[in-house]
């Protein structure tokens, strides 16, 4: 038997094949599934043009690299600092792992499968693709290590201290978090806690102007975060904004849920925070009906206490604004990924109202990492990279302060959120869900609708924000803002950053690309539009109340009160 020995140039092909074979085995362990869902035809042209592009990526090598005029930009901001592209082997080692990424992504659009399935693997190949870049790891990064070669070591002491600061905070940093406190600069506006239950605290903003509108405006917050991401700074502020138009502003602040907590259910959320923050405006402000205003699951929670309260005859919203806020779920980008039978049973049988142990807490921790690993590379691995093996300290930033402020949930309100919006989608249709002991309808709701979405958002897809337009009766403006779920959402004039986008005419088609495709593009900030329009249903005008409160509800304490406050 004779052998033959291998060419110098055979070698690199048989470890480039031998590559090959070993992605096949990352795609199995990150897709949970088989190769064989992948046609033969189109697994061979992948695995052609994988081998074609890493021969040329390894002859490169061979050769020492490009020259330095022949560089091209790796186009990664991972891999944009100088030192990736002057060391020839971490030059090689991005661009060998942004071929692996982008075929990965090919492997799994070429799944044969339903949607969802193809979406989970897309987004766990994505999960897996960005926690193995070179850059997240000291002994890759070669812009890391000439740090800590240039301050001798001192980037890495910065890094380490950093690493267990945040151990001890139980928390990735994203912000100097030591730079902010509630009630002093940020959720700084003046007012006062008029109204307290377990559930709730409500806020009354001090008027801003001599006069103001008659009926008072009522704000209600996502549960899932803390309410002053509405009063962030003076200058961003939409709760001072809507002081200053000459709205008596009145805000809801959820109590941040503890162990006492653990049996608060979906219709107590309506019925005694709602529902009660609802008539203790009407009360304080001598008014039969008030203007409301919901954000995200805010929303969701204001449309379905308006529901109950249609079915109960009344009707006390002169006006309803929803912003990013969902009621038709049938499909709701990414975080549809995570919903299914299994999950919310699984979240029914732990921390739900029938779970063997008990009702529990769904953790807000929990919540804000699931947020956070939505968009990994820039909420978690870029500050894994800054933090840690850069030792550089997070500048200080108040939405990423806010965002790192958590809130916990009840598990049986928590699950029945899950099961009958994310799951069964049973909101929108009327007569299907049974609140607060009434049958609710959300076409029964008789108010004008001013609905809002971001174009970006990636936890309320604009379409999915626009679905709310074809749900309710009443009359509707839709108005779609540029950038994501918050930065969208909080675009002062005063910045004039961004811009938005309003209907040619009044028509609401089923689609929502079809309003798009007639849209008019407006530069700055949606708030003027959306003030000119509460102005024409906030009523007349009269004399600013010298004091808050009143007619029995007296001040408690300041704003931004205690329940803020309260830690996850």
């Amino acid at each position: 038997m004779t052998t033959t020995r291998k060419s110098k140039a055979e070698k690199p092909i048989e470890e480039l094949q031998q590559a090959i074979s070993g992605l096949g085995e990352m795609w199995k362990a990150a897709a949970g599934t088989q190769l064989p869902q992948i046609s033969p035809t189109a697994l061979a042209e992948l695995q052609a043009d994988y081998l074609k592009q890493a021969t040329a990526l390894w002859n490169e090598s061979l050769q020492g690299g490009a020259s330095e005029g022949e560089r091209k930009p790796l186009g990664d901001r991972r891999f944009a600092d100088p030192a990736w592209q002057a060391n020839p082997a971490s030059a090689f080692l991005a661009r060998l792992y942004l071929l692996n990424a982008k075929t990965m992504q090919q492997m799994a659009e070429k799944v044969e499968g339903d949607e969802k399935t193809r979406s989970r693997i897309r987004f766990a190949v994505q999960q897996w693709s960005d926690a193995v870049s070179p850059s997240n790891y000291l002994a890759l990064n070669p812009e890391a290590q000439a740090l800590a070669l240039g301050s001798q070591g001192e980037s890495l002491a910065k890094g380490l201290q950093q690493l267990w600061g945040d151990v001890q905070r139980g928390h990735l940093s994203q912000t100097d978090e030591s730079a902010f406190e509630v009630g002093r600069n940020v959720a700084s506006s003046e007012g006062s806690i008029v109204f307290e239950n377990d559930f709730f605290q409500l806020i009354e903003y001090k008027p801003l102007t001599k006069e103001i509108f008659e009926r008072p405006l009522l704000m209600i917050p996502p549960c899932i975060n803390k309410f002053y991401i509405l009063d962030l700074q003076p200058e961003n502020s939409l709760i001072r904004y809507a002081v200053e138009q000459g709205h008596r502003v009145f805000v809801v602040s959820w109590r941040n849920p503890d162990q006492g907590c653990v049996h608060w259910t979906w219709d107590d959320y309506i019925e005694q925070a709602a529902i009660k923050a609802i008539s203790v405006v009407q009360e304080i402000g001598g008014t039969k009906t008030i203007d409301t205003l919901g954000f995200c699951v805010g929303g969701t929670i204001l449309s379905t206490a308006l529901a109950v309260l249609a079915a109960r005859g009344e009707q006390p919203a002169a006006s309803v604004t929803l912003l990013t806020t969902l009621v038709d779920f049938s499909s709701n980008g990414v975080l549809d990924l995570f919903i299914d039978e299994a999950l919310v049973q699984m979240r029914e049988m732990t921390i739900g109202a029938q779970a063997a142990q008990g009702p529990g807490l769904l953790q807000g921790r929990e919540l804000a990492t699931t947020f956070s690993f939505l968009r990994p590379n820039d909420l978690v691995w870029n500050y894994v990279v800054g933090n840690y093996l850069k030792g550089e300290a997070p500048p200080p930033f108040d939405l990423l302060y806010w965002n790192g402020d958590a809130t916990n949930l009840p598990g049986p309100m928590y699950c029945w959120y899950l099961r009958h919006t994310y799951l069964q989608n049973d909101l929108k249709i009327p007569g299907r869900l049974t609140v607060c002991g009434e049958k609710i309808d959300l076409t029964k709701i008789e108010a004008p609708l001013y609905i809002y979405g971001s174009r970006e958002d990636h936890i309320v897809p604009w379409d999915a924000a626009y679905r709310s337009t074809q749900v309710f009766k009443g009359k509707k403006r839709f108005v779609l803002g540029a950038s994501g779920h918050i930065a969208g959402v909080i675009n002062p004039p005063a910045k004039k950053k961004r811009s938005y986008w309003t209907g040619k005419t009044a028509a609401l088609p089923a689609e929502a690309q079809g309003w798009m495709d007639t849209a008019v593009e407006h530069a700055g900030s949606w708030w003027p539009d959306w003030a000119d329009w509460l102005a024409g249903h906030a009523g007349k005008k009269k004399a600013a109340p010298k004091a808050p409160g009143g007619r029995g509800y007296k001040a408690i304490e300041p704003a931004p009160g205690r329940y803020v406050k309260q830690k996850a």
